[in-house]
């Protein structure tokens, strides 16, 4: 045991810790070593009492003797429902100590998003996207950790930290591998579910666990001796081990009982050893507070009630009590080991100084003690003293969430303005609780509905299905304007979509729209629908197509309803393979001098981000991969400086990778691409952007010629049926049925590549740059079905040329020349070089070029694809062509 230590009671937590203390020297010994050393993280795992609080203390003393810089902070059990409130303490003392000029250049880009998080920086107007301010915080804490190295950050009872701290924890923990901070953090297990629980399996899955474990017989007898006495004889240590457990808490608070009572630590006294030990907690510790006096009482309650920023004048105004009575209970209450003594607080006096409780137990059971009438009268108080001292609506609000319904119309639209609060620091999740909170008061009826509609709107990013059950809520009743309901049925819609419910999205939006007279408030709806049905992957009618191009002829532009059309009629046509020259033309007259109108922006609410990837698309597959790029890269810009990390950035990386991939730029596409996926990740699996980002990534892969990752990356994501019922660009059933093809798996590969010819058929036709399956499946079909090989290459051909761009014509040329031989083959792969050239795909060309120069047994062609290959980052056509290089080399 530890017994180098003074006697001190205060110490007693400490013994038997040698090797907990061991791993911790350890992990600040590596710190200090090297500025450049990874970061280490902690993990203090132990049931209440067992010293996890005295380790981190411990941790704190070592790491300050050895010049490190340590900021700490603490969960709160009755403060899980206040926001970012352990970042928060962990973090603003060093914020609020710089000027706000300072602040902003070591937050860098990350100010505006991480700050109001924060607290040093008023939040804008509108929804902030939770997982972006996750990374903003981990980049402001990996910014600061460079500055203040060596830094040591001590968590202490994180498994009561609020939801959006555990959430920064576990992004923080993932990153510590090139950044130099030692983490330590305190729980306790078990105790916590939901997303809480997993974000600290997260945290324990990267640290290095220490576990602690009650005090053994001969510890506990060390301690008695060092606290009352070298006297104490054995059967009374063994007795206060017994009744304590082992556990340093119970263990010091009984033996300050013990000597406070001057018990004889002697066999014959130990009989008395139980009673003073439920004295010192649970319904004995109340007992003890009770002793106190009434006013003592009431002044623990108020202490308990604020649990945070506990000062001796605000404890004052929440008992009813004047300073010069609370500054006694205080005192008394330090006396009495139940808060701390306020002379030992700085500022105590003057009445600015905080207390805590001695210990999180004893918080928890004076909190637990309070009668239930009194507890709620209480919080309806403290949450006025926040309100008029300017703390805000927010702060206020873990307050009200206690308050019994009343019907009190203020305190609606107070928790109504805290959870807007709450929605522009990016804690949805604490919205939430104010507005179901508030419809239980509840509302009057002409505000009934608008809590619901606000409810829909906070849980749409991170709870669809929850989502979808309020805003049809909202929907059947009275109250929202017209403006508002529209607003509603586009966003269950999409809630719908977003929950895998297409059908009934576009039924929603179908029965609205009938609800109308012709109008733009009609064509937007029409719109809406149009697009949910457009990204339908299997049952788009050739009926639906000709009500869209009916309508969409009739647009000219004007505003955005009109425009949304004509992106969707340009997506349509695309996909079908009708005229890419009429294509490029219904986009382009969608957008405003070149441009995206006002409105319609990538960060603009009222339409989404799903019309805008279709007219990127449209523009990707048309051959204006110039456009495409432009508008996918204007998404990421948008959405990084817009604090959107979540599905809208994963599918602006995806569909710029895809941008990329069409180009050739396949390097810039593997990376654009794996960003998606690495953020469709934190957002779900299963969902339409998951796929989007896991099919590019494969098919991008295919193209470099790693087929090797490319089946690893399959496997690991599943990428396999059932596939979603949204369309997937690029074509899910031809990226898959050619995987399977290059690893040798023909037989499942044709039949993938039927399957996605069945839905070509019931969609009407394709297009054959869109959803190349017939061109692999010709490839595949050469040798064991050459007629039927043919008949694919034939229809190809005329779709490529019914669409016109030159990619879709030199690829069905090239595909025409493969099942070709002699002179018709060498003039067929002459005419897709043609083309191709001409077209902006330069990994086409590439693959073209090298085909041409086998073909012809040119070394000139072979150098020229060789070339391109490479600067496309296409590694196995560049090792085809050098090899077939070497041949024709050794030929001449």
């Amino acid at each position: 045991m530890t017994e180098g230590r003074p006697p001190a009671t205060g110490s007693a937590p400490l013994w038997e810790r040698d090797t907990e203390i061991a791993t911790v020297t350890q992990a600040l010994d590596a710190l200090c070593a090297d500025r450049s050393s990874a970061g280490s993280l902690l993990v203090l795992r132990g049931e209440a009492g067992l010293g996890k609080t005295a380790l981190l203390n411990e941790t704190r003393r070592m790491a300050e003797r050895r010049g490190c810089t340590v900021w700490s902070a603490r969960g709160g059990e009755t403060l899980r429902s206040v926001p970012f409130n352990v970042v928060r303490q962990l973090l603003q003392p060093a914020l609020v100590s710089l000027l706000p000029g300072e602040a902003r250049d070591y937050l860098g880009d990350w100010y505006d998003i991480a700050g109001p998080a924060l607290g040093i920086v008023d939040p804008q107007e509108g929804t902030a996207d939770p997982r972006y301010v996750c990374d903003g915080l981990v980049a402001a804490v990996r910014r600061l950790a460079r500055r203040e190295w060596p830094l040591v950050l001590l968590v202490d009872d994180a498994h009561w930290a609020d939801q959006e701290t555990l959430r920064w924890l576990s992004g923080f923990a993932e990153r510590l591998d090139d950044l130099s901070v030692l983490v330590v953090v305190a729980r306790r297990p078990g105790g916590v579910t939901g997303d809480g629980a997993r974000h600290l399996d997260a945290v324990a899955a990267a640290a290095r666990p220490v576990n602690l474990s009650a005090l053994t017989p001969d510890a506990t007898a060390g301690i008695t001796r060092a606290t009352v006495g070298r006297h104490a004889d054995d059967p009374f240590c063994r007795e206060v081990w017994a009744v304590t457990g082992g556990n340093p808490y119970d263990t010091v608070e009984l033996l300050a009982k013990v000597r406070d009572s001057e018990v004889q630590p002697v066999e014959g006294r130990a009989g008395e050893l139980r009673a003073l030990n439920r004295s010192a907690r649970g319904g004995g510790l109340v007992d003890r507070l009770k002793g106190l006096g009434i006013e003592a009482t009431r002044f623990a309650w108020a202490a308990a009630i604020l649990g945070t920023g506990i000062s001796v004048d605000l404890v004052a105004r929440l008992a009813g009590m004047s300073p010069e009575v609370a500054h006694g209970c205080a005192e008394l209450l330090g006396n009495a080991r139940i808060l701390t003594a306020p002379d030992l607080v700085a500022g105590a006096d003057s009445g600015d100084g905080e207390l805590e409780f001695v210990h999180p137990l004893i918080a928890s059971a004076v909190y637990d003690s309070i009668p239930a009438g009194v507890c709620t009268a209480m919080h309806g108080v403290a949450a006025q003293i926040l309100t008029e001292t300017g703390h805000g609506a927010a702060e206020a609000s873990r307050h009200l969430l206690k308050v019994h319904p009343d019907d009190d119309e203020e305190l609606v639209e107070q928790l109504r303005e805290a959870a807007r609060e709450h929605l522009a620091v990016g804690a949805p999740d604490a919205a939430r609780r104010c507005l179901e909170r508030a419809l239980r008061e509840p509302p009057r009826p002409e505000v009934h509905a608008h809590v619901l509609y606000e409810l829909g709107r906070a849980t749409l990013l991170t709870a669809p299905a929850v989502t979808v059950e309020h805003l049809r809520s909202a929907l059947a009743m009275p109250g929202l304007d017209e403006g508002q309901r529209v607003d509603a049925v586009v966003r269950l819609s999409q809630a719908l979509l977003h929950n895998d419910e297409l059908e009934d999205a576009v039924r929603t939006v179908e029965a609205e729209a009938a609800r109308h007279p012709a109008s733009p408030v009609r064509m937007r709806l029409q719109a809406v629908q149009f697009m949910w049905e457009g990204i339908h992957g299997e049952t788009v009618s050739q009926e639906r197509s000709r009500r869209l191009a009916e309508l969409a002829a009739t647009c000219t532009g004007r505003d955005n309803s009109e425009r949304a059309l004509l992106i969707l009629r340009g997506f349509d046509a695309m996909t079908h393979g009708e005229s890419a020259e009429e294509v490029v033309q219904s986009c382009d007259r969608a957008l405003v001098n070149g441009r995206l109108a006002p409105g319609l922006g990538w960060t603009d609410g009222e339409w989404g981000i799903e019309l805008l990837m279709m007219l990127g698309s449209a523009y990707a597959y048309a051959d204006r991969l110039d456009r495409a790029e432009s508008l996918f890269a204007e998404a990421l810009r948008a959405y990084t400086g817009a604090g959107w990390r979540g599905g809208h950035l994963s599918l602006a990386n995806a569909f710029l990778g895809l941008a990329y991939r069409r180009q050739g730029r396949l390097r810039d596409a593997e990376t654009a691409l794996r960003e998606a996926l690495a953020l469709a990740e934190r957002v779900g699996r299963g969902l339409p952007l998951y796929w989007s980002a896991t099919c590019g990534l494969v098919d991008t892969l295919l193209a470099r010629g790693d087929v090797e990752e490319a089946w690893s990356i399959a496997g690991r994501y599943g990428f396999a049926p059932p596939y979603p019922s949204t369309i997937v660009l690029p074509d899910i059933r031809s990226v898959r049925g050619r995987l399977l093809l290059a690893v040798g798996r023909t037989e499942d590969g044709v039949n993938e590549l039927e399957a996605a010819e069945k839905t070509a058929a019931s969609r009407g036709g394709h297009n054959p740059v869109l959803a190349p399956w017939s061109l692999d499946l010709a490839r595949a079909l050469a040798v064991q079905d050459p007629a039927r090989a043919a008949r694919l290459a034939a229809d190809a051909r005329r779709q490529a040329e019914r669409f016109g761009t030159d990619t879709a014509i030199g690829e069905a040329l090239r595909l025409s020349a493969a099942l070709e031989t002699g002179q018709r083959a060498v003039r067929l792969a002459a005419r897709a070089v043609a083309y191709l050239e001409a077209s902006p795909c330069q990994y086409e060309h590439a693959a073209a070029r090298v085909e041409y120069g086998i073909a012809t047994r040119s070394v000139a062609e072979l150098e020229r694809g060789l070339t391109l290959a490479r600067s496309c980052g296409a590694d196995g056509l560049a090792a085809q062509a050098r090899e077939m290089l070497e041949t024709a080399r050794g030929l001449r």
